[in-house]
C-alpha cells in the first residue's frame, strides 16, 4: 500500500487518560513540554485529528458561516494548497467544523493548513464554505471515514511520508483497527486521573470487538521533565518500519 509511515503520539496519565482535570497539573505540563520536543523528532508533515479535538482546541464550536449555493458542486477532492511544509488533517465526515481561516498555528509548530476529510454526506452549501475559506478537502467514505482511502490520498496528493495521528480514542482505534499504526508513541504523565468519564488512549464505540492489537516495545525513556516515553512498533507493518533510521 503507499501511504505515509504512521505514528501514533499521545500524552496520557498514568491510567492512560488523555484528557480530563489532570491535564492542569505540573506533571502534565511538562508531559506537554516532552510532547513537542519528541513531536519535533519525528518532525510529522501532517498530523490527523477527529473533530471533537479540532472544536476543543482550534475551532471552539463555531459554526461555519454557509450560505445559500443553489448550483451543485462536484463530489471530487478539492486542493487549494498542496506544497505546504505542514498539514492539520480533520476528519470532519459531515462537515461541522467553522474555520475562519485555511491554517493554523500552534505551540511553535510550522503553520499547519487545513485539509478537511469528508464523507458524501456533507452538505453542498459546506463545500462552497471550504472553496471560498481556501481549504483543501478530500473524501474518504460514503457514510463513514475509509482511513485506508484516506492515508493513501495524503501520500499520493501530498506526498506525506510521516503522518502524526493524534485523536481522541475513536480516532486513533480506527487507525488500529484498520491495521495502519506503524508506531505508538506515548508520554506518560506521572499523574493518575482516576476519572471513569476521562477519555483514553483507544476507544472502541459501537463496532463489534474483533480482536486484540499487539505491538512491539522498541524503547523506554525517562525524561528530564520526569516523564516516560514509551515506543511500540507494530508487529504486522515490518516493512515500514524496516525504513525508519530512528
Amino acid at each position: 500500500m503507499n501511504r505515509p509511515y504512521i505514528i501514533c503520539l499521545m500524552s496520557a496519565s498514568i491510567d492512560g487518560k488523555i484528557t480530563g482535570e489532570y491535564v492542569d497539573t505540573p506533571e502534565a505540563v511538562n508531559a506537554s513540554k516532552d510532547y513537542e520536543h519528541i513531536n519535533r523528532f519525528y518532525s510529522p508533515q501532517a498530523w490527523v485529528n477527529g473533530r471533537i479535538t479540532v472544536d476543543e482546541n482550534f475551532t471552539f464550536y463555531r459554526k461555519p458561516k454557509l450560505k445559500p449555493h443553489s448550483d451543485a458542486i462536484p463530489h471530487t477532492d478539492f486542493f487549494a494548497v498542496k506544497d505546504a511544509e505542514n498539514y492539520i488533517v480533520a476528519v470532519d465526515p459531515h462537515g461541522k467544523l467553522g474555520w475562519e481561516k485555511n491554517y493554523i498555528e500552534y505551540a511553535g509548530r510550522p503553520k499547519a493548513f487545513v485539509i478537511e476529510v469528508l464523507t458524501e454526506q456533507v452538505s453542498n452549501e459546506y463545500l462552497a464554505f471550504l472553496r471560498e475559506m481556501e481549504i483543501s478537502y478530500i473524501f474518504a467514505g460514503t457514510d463513514k471515514i475509509d482511513c485506508v482511502l484516506l492515508v493513501q490520498k495524503l501520500k499520493e496528493q501530498f506526498q506525506i511520508d510521516t503522518l502524526k495521528v493524534s485523536g481522541g480514542g475513536v480516532l486513533n482505534w480506527s487507525f488500529a483497527e484498520a491495521g495502519l499504526i506503524d508506531e505508538i508513541s506515548v508520554v506518560i504523565a506521572p499523574v493518575v486521573d482516576g476519572n471513569s468519564e476521562s477519555p483514553t488512549l483507544f476507544e472502541r464505540l459501537d463496532a463489534p470487538f474483533k480482536q486484540s492489537i499487539g505491538f512491539n516495545v522498541k524503547s523506554a525513556e525517562v525524561t528530564e521533565n520526569g516523564c516516560v516515553w514509551l515506543r511500540y512498533v507494530s508487529k504486522e507493518n515490518a516493512a515500514a518500519i524496516s525504513q525508519r533510521k530512528d
